[in-house]
């Protein structure tokens, strides 16, 4: 019976599990090479899946898992890079 209800448990934080796509504003790129730093810090967050970044739009598209990541992790990381950054609104 625990086995049972220890796999209904774990199904269950699977489904609510889910792919979240955010566009991060991050006015602070300045050059050419700025994306690299922004693409890698986000790369470290526990949970991102995909990101572009784009120099000309001063952007980062992230694909994340809602249940590891966060938007606030996101814009940590790239705080912590040297490079701050908001939500697209």
């Amino acid at each position: 019976m625990k086995k049972l209800l220890l796999i209904a448990v774990f199904a269950a934080a699977a489904v609510q599990a889910a792919p979240q796509t955010v566009t991060l504003d991050v006015p602070g790129m300045t050059c050419a090479a700025c994306p690299i730093t922004v693409k890698k810090a986000i790369s470290k967050v526990d949970g991102v899946s995909k990101v572009d970044v784009s120099y000309d739009k001063r952007q980062a598209v992230v694909t994340f898992d809602d249940a590891k990541a966060s938007v606030q992790k996101l814009t940590q990381a790239t705080e912590n890079a040297g490079y701050p950054s908001t939500v697209k609104r």
